[in-house]
């Protein structure tokens, strides 16, 4: 990779956070309003069917996709492998950024590039993580490990979903942040509807060398915390009233989060469903493929079969 040497550093942001925080929705923000700025993404995705990347809009071959697993579960060299294949096409790239699963750990992340031959090629410009103000609010869910490790290393803590609390109900969101990190910055936001000058080329991250001289072994938190994923594919469609029979009488509270692109009988049209918690959201748009439907459930300690089942069930 010699003829990197003379690129300059490629900036990169790392956004991070807890199952259906609005990560996704963070990044489809800065790239709508990217006003020029050429940026790639690097999506990691839990689970084995892609529903993230086919929810960012379009950024073409600047998008690369990595493999099955959290980042911080798998071989660096998969990470770095990607990054490099940015960092090929240096010259038509202004930023990089990275998004994590809902239950990584971005330390092992952070150092495969401040700890890595990457420390010479980019330079990592800011840690953002995204957090579900009711959820965190309503449950015991800084308990998680990852969700801790996800506010301590954030440079800026994105109080997301804002306006679904009360002004004392966000005072006691951000107290239970300040416990895991006193000197949390936090900005409150809607939809993460916020300037890109709050969020891009900060140059805020600026770790110190002894983290650098940490030999991270790296924990299995996904087995830690009990996280399992279920996905079921079905080229049939599902009924709308099943579907809604399912979420309202048998969706099992093991399930934290579910995304998915599905195809209902009773519509034409593509629908994006995202469920976080107890609240889930329906939207729709064109088929950009055939229909079909593709569902990623993420809970801890999942039935796989029951789950299954009670999905091939909603078949129309």
């Amino acid at each position: 990779m010699n003829e990197l040497d003379d690129f300059e550093k490629l900036p990169l942001a790392i956004v991070t956070g807890f199952l259906g925080s609005g990560k996704t929705t963070l990044i489809n923000h800065i790239l709508k309003n990217a006003n020029g700025l050429r940026i790639a993404v690097l999506v990691n995705e839990l689970g084995d069917i892609d529903i993230d990347s086919q929810l960012l809009v379009s950024i073409d071959e600047n998008q690369i996709e990595l493999t099955n697993g959290c980042i911080c579960c798998t071989l660096n060299e998969d990470l770095v492998q990607a990054v490099y294949n940015i960092l090929q096409k240096r010259s038509e790239i202004d930023y990089l950024i990275l998004e994590t699963t809902g239950v990584a750990d971005p330390l092992p992340v952070i150092l495969t590039f401040l700890g890595t031959e990457l420390r010479s090629m980019t330079q990592l410009d800011a840690i953002l993580t995204v957090v579900d103000a009711e959820t965190i609010l309503n449950s015991s869910i800084e308990e998680v490990q990852a969700v801790g490790e996800q506010i301590i290393y954030g440079d800026i803590i994105l109080v997301n979903k804002a306006d679904l609390v009360s002004a004392q109900q966000l005072i006691d969101v951000k107290q239970k942040i300040a416990k895991i990190k006193p000197d949390a910055r936090t900005i409150d936001t809607q939809n993460c509807q916020i300037s890109l000058s709050a969020v891009l080329n900060l140059h805020h991250h600026n770790f110190s060398a002894q983290i650098l001289e940490i030999d991270p072994k790296i924990e299995r938190h996904l087995e830690n915390d009990g996280f399992t994923t279920v996905s079921f594919r079905s080229t049939r469609s599902i009924s709308l009233k099943k579907f809604q029979q399912f979420l309202d009488y048998q969706l099992p509270s093991s399930i934290l989060r579910m995304k998915g692109i599905m195809w209902f009988d009773e519509s034409k049209k593509c629908h994006i469903f995202q469920l976080s918690g107890k609240r889930f959201s329906i939207e729709d748009r064109e088929w950009a493929k055939p229909p079909s439907n593709q569902i990623v459930c993420i809970g801890q300690k999942l039935d796989k079969l029951q789950i299954y089942q009670l999905l091939t069930n909603c078949l129309a």
